[in-house]
């Protein structure tokens, strides 16, 4: 970061001088403190995003009356939370500082976790106040936009790659989490007998019939996060980088790289957050009425497991070989996987599973590997000051997904739906070649 990016402020919590990209000057010890705690903080708001999609595939077992048109509206409202708060966190690390922003930002996260519990005991609770509740959810999606840019305050651009790479990954696996450990805590009686007495369970299909605990898929999260919010008041500082308020960052609109890295981004972080939000819910729905048909909660998971891994993984190489070519090679990878994935969404007994199952993997690896490289692009074709912003913005843009793929799968056909991802991805893959990646590029990078 210029020094020229840099107004003072007062106070201990507040870094002076901060120049990452002086290796002489940076403190390494503070940037990687600064990553972890963040990184612990943002994996609890992506559990408490997608809460809903771990609960909503099973809310009719546990009494409740809902069709899938609602059920695949209530798992899209989180992403429609998460794309409208980031538009409002993408401003505020300049404004906050990192210590105040993440320490009030995770406080929020008890909010849903603390609501669904007592939801999920009532099946007469109204549809509205579950759009609600799935609503408040999306918190966990929104303070994405504010920790991103905040981190990669703290780190030089040689290494951004890497720090963005990890935090988002890592973040990301708080989907996993959530899908995973969900089955298996409302089995149990541990947390939430306290606090409630048991849901009672029926699937006639299966003959089961039994009791369970949904409200500690909310409430075991509850001491992580009290965790989180004392780890961040107690070990983060802030940057303080130069801003007149919300107008001061206004000007990243006018630069077309801001709309042509939104389009990159919400081909690879859009497709990895929509269907990670929906997999439950489209697998129920084209398989539920077969023999033996795969339980979805048992199988969810695997999508964004895999697609955070590859985050991770590609951001370091990304530092190497360059963001271009690995957003070009996610966006030809999702275009063919999802070409693939549309000729089997029409299964004629639960065999048919495993094609489709393998076809959705494969979109959140390259989906995964894309929002690794599009996140080391955007430091390298933006100064320090607009990278932040235009990442707060793509990432506000691209969390949308959960919300649109709901909208989507509840009106068209799911073949048409992945017809429509692969034409997306195979123009987005165009335009990172043009633009980025060819010889001659404006942008190379």
């Amino acid at each position: 970061m210029s020094s020229s990016s840099i107004t003072q402020k007062s106070g201990r919590e507040w870094l002076q001088n901060w120049n990452p990209n002086d290796e002489a000057s940076w403190d390494s010890k503070i940037a990687w403190r600064t990553l972890w705690v963040t990184t612990y903080a943002l994996t609890l708001g992506f559990i408490s995003w997608y809460l809903v999609s771990a609960l909503a595939p099973k809310l009719n077992n546990i009494g409740f009356d809902l069709t899938k048109k609602e059920l695949y509206w209530l798992a899209a409202m989180p992403g429609l939370a998460g794309g409208s708060l980031r538009l409002f966190w993408m401003f505020m690390p300049p404004i906050f500082g990192t210590r105040r922003l993440v320490t009030y930002s995770t406080a929020l996260l008890t909010l849903p976790l603390i609501g669904w519990s007592f939801a999920v005991r009532t099946p007469s609770t109204p549809y509205v106040a579950l759009l609600a509740l799935a609503f408040l959810a999306g918190l966990g999606g929104g303070v994405f936009s504010g920790f991103m840019p905040s981190t990669s305050y703290f780190f030089p651009k040689s290494k951004q790659g890497l720090a963005l790479g990890v935090q988002a990954g890592i973040g990301n696996f708080g989907v996993s989490i959530v899908q995973f450990v969900t089955p298996l805590i409302v089995a149990s009686a541990m947390v939430g007998s306290t606090f409630g007495a048991p849901q009672h369970f029926v699937n006639k299909a299966k003959g089961i019939d039994k009791s369970t605990w949904y409200q500690n898929a909310g409430l075991l999260w509850v001491p992580f996060v009290v965790v989180g919010v004392i780890l961040a008041w107690t070990l983060l500082k802030s940057v303080p980088v130069t801003s007149r308020g919300v107008k001061d960052q206004l000007d990243i609109f006018g630069n077309k790289h801001t709309w042509l890295m939104t389009s990159l981004y919400v081909m690879t972080f859009g497709t990895f957050s929509g269907l990670a939000a929906q997999f439950g819910l489209l697998t129920n729905s084209l398989f539920s009425n077969f023999a033996n048909a795969p339980d979805p909660v048992k199988f969810a998971f695997y999508g964004p497991l895999v697609g955070s891994a590859a985050r991770i993984v590609s951001g370091p190489i990304s530092d190497r070989v360059g963001g271009g070519k690995l957003t070009l090679f996610s966006g030809v990878g999702i275009a063919g996987s999802s070409l693939y994935t549309a000729l089997h969404v029409n299964p004629t007994s639960s065999n048919d599973f495993s094609m489709f199952f393998w076809g959705m993997l494969a979109i959140f690896f390259f989906a995964g590997v894309g929002n690794a490289s599009t996140f080391k692009q955007m430091p390298m074709i933006f100064e320090p000051r607009q990278a932040g912003g235009v990442i707060g913005w793509v990432s506000a843009i691209a969390a949308f997904g959960p919300f649109i793929f709901g909208v989507l799968l509840s009106f068209i056909a799911p073949k048409v739906f992945f017809f429509g991802i692969a034409l997306f991805a195979l123009n987005a893959a165009a335009m990172a070649w043009f633009h980025y990646v060819r010889r001659g590029a404006e942008k190379p990078c």
